[in-house]
């Protein structure tokens, strides 16, 4: 029972360190005045929040660290280079000192490096302490990344009423994740004995019950954020009132070893009102039977299936395809196959595009004339975001209900990403923005969340670390071309636009044009993504199906 409530605790850590190491999603909320400060285009700009997006292409070396340093160790490591690279930019922008422009890109680098390696922080609590039911511990506690912006916001709010202070935010983004690490340390150095973690029927119920309360719970905080965070900007003593809310609903989870011990006490007092109790979310018997397909049907000797069809569409769809789902496959066999490079075209055209969006809100509500909304319209899509990543576990809790394969809801959620900038190239309406900053931020939020459940069931488990740094990749690749070309687009209609306005001393373009073309171009893109990702569904349906057939036909044996 120690063991059961201390995975929980843990849990309960993992989304504490979510929720405020989200640091690259308030990059809007400062991006204009750091570019004032800087005197720097458009272009410059975005190179700066591409080296934010870089650190994700250096997510092996967080991996690699864990080969040699305990997962704490490396968590403050993570928080100690936040803090160089966000402190530093911090004293820059307050003119405290002058670095050049390739400095200040470096720390925006390291900066972003960071937020990598709190994420591999708490994918391997999530793995490690939960593998019977992975995709549930790791949508919740991925969840609470979304509502990183939305949390930084009142909390500037909070501490200063002046519209004008968001340099604010680089201060708070250089010390809030060091002092989260610090209050998630002890439950980090406590982990649950080994033997604990095994699942017997009756614990699998309990958990099932308490990953529900769970999810209520964080729906309930991002429902809070959402439609209170706008009262804050009004004084800072609402402001103050509204995050000591957002604390309490934060530390809420603590009580979940006390339910599980409670339960346990109720289940062995009353035990026979609960022995027809057949509820379950999750199933203990999953890591056996992965373990059972794979040493059963294993073709070609590396679980793929070749198609004996011909036809090019055939041939895409059939050929060499994942037979089974859970099988370990090392790197240089995963980026020779066409199932990665499906799913790899369909996260960067899909969650990709969304994050890039994300980083240039500031501009876009500057441009269509809502300067004044940028951060609640910031605060929109984190709490959508945050929606999108809880959504990312309907496939568990609905299996018994609607089963549907995990890479196919993938493909659903990429849908409202196109119909969004569809919304956006038609009206520069703020009701336009708001309703598309919102579809944007659940699609991504359930790409980003899902993409790592999906990562461990095609290329298995014990190399997701590996495997999903890899497949991340396409977040800086993609926050250069997307945002090169949307910053080469607005520099273009600064100079040909009579609609120019002077601030901080530098060029601001105004209307709907300086992003149209943008619009059309990441609408374009997101449209391949949700091809690429039902291509993806077509090849590993049949894996996924057969472990369904196979789970069923145990259940009713």
């Amino acid at each position: 029972m120690v063991g059961q409530s201390r995975k929980w605790m843990i849990l309960v850590a993992s989304t504490w360190i979510q929720a405020f190491t989200g640091t690259n999603f308030d990059f809007s909320s400062y991006s204009s005045e750091l570019k004032s400060v800087l005197g720097i285009s458009q272009l410059e700009l975005n190179y700066l929040s591409v080296a934010s997006d870089m650190g994700k292409a250096f997510g092996w070396c967080s991996g690699v660290s864990l080969l040699y340093f305990p997962l704490w160790v490396v968590m403050f490591i993570a928080a100690f280079m936040g803090l160089l690279g966000y402190g530093i930019q911090w004293l820059v922008i307050r003119g405290v000192i002058s670095l050049p422009y390739f400095l200040v890109f470096l720390l925006c680098l390291l900066a972003g490096c960071s937020i990598c390696w709190f994420n591999t922080v708490c994918y391997v609590l999530c793995i490690r302490n939960f593998p019977a039911n992975r995709p549930l511990a790791l949508s919740l506690s991925i969840s609470f990344n979304g509502v990183s912006a939305a949390l930084y916001t009142l909390i500037a709010n909070a501490v200063s009423d002046s519209d004008s202070n968001y340099s604010l935010y680089l201060l708070l983004n250089a010390l809030v994740p060091l002092l989260t690490s610090s209050a998630a340390l002890l439950p980090i150095l406590r982990p649950p004995p080994p033997h604990s973690l095994p699942l017997t029927p009756d614990s699998v119920r309990c958990d099932s019950l308490t990953f529900i309360y769970l999810n209520i719970v964080a729906i309930f905080t991002g429902l809070y954020l959402l439609l209170l965070n706008s009262l804050s900007s009004e004084s800072t003593f609402i402001a103050r009132i509204l995050f000591s809310g957002a604390v309490l609903l934060l530390a809420l989870p603590i009580c979940t070893p006390g339910i599980t011990y409670a339960r346990g006490w109720a289940r062995r007092a009353f035990y026979s009102k609960f022995e027809g109790s057949s509820f379950n979310l999750v199933d203990v018997e999953d890591l056996e039977l992965h373990k059972e397909l794979i040493g059963r049907e294993s073709p070609n000797r590396s679980g793929r299936v070749t198609g004996a069809k011909e036809g090019f569409l055939v041939d895409l769809i059939e050929k060499d395809q994942v037979a089974v789902l859970g099988e370990e496959h090392p790197v240089k066999w995963v980026v020779r196959r066409r199932d990665f490079w499906l799913y790899y075209a369909a996260y960067f055209c899909g969650g990709t595009i969304g994050l890039v969006y994300s980083n240039n809100l500031g501009q876009i509500s500057q441009s269509l004339g809502f300067s004044d909304r940028t951060s609640s319209i910031v605060t929109l899509y984190s709490a959508c975001s945050f929606f999108g990543r809880l959504l990312s576990a309907a496939p568990d809790f609905l299996r018994d209900k609607v089963y549907f394969a995990r890479t196919g809801w993938f493909a659903l959620a990429i849908v409202p990403t196109p119909i969004a900038f569809l919304l956006l190239a038609i009206s520069g309406s703020e009701t336009a923005l708001t309703a598309a900053t919102a579809l944007i931020g659940l699609s991504s939020g359930f790409v980003f969340a899902a993409a790592v459940s999906i990562t461990s069931e095609l290329f298995g488990p014990n190399s997701a670390g590996v495997n999903h740094n890899i497949l991340i990749t396409n977040i800086p690749l993609g926050s250069i071309l997307y945002g090169l070309v949307a910053a080469l687009v607005y520099d273009a209609n600064i100079q040909s636009s009579t609609r120019v306005v002077i601030v901080g001393g530098s060029m601001v373009c105004m209307g709907r044009k300086c992003y149209l073309d943008t619009f059309l171009l990441w609408g374009c893109m997101s449209l391949l993504g949700l091809v690429c990702s039902g291509l993806l569904f077509l090849r590993t349906r049949h894996a996924y199906d057969r472990l369904e057939r196979t789970r069923n036909r145990i259940q009713s044996a």
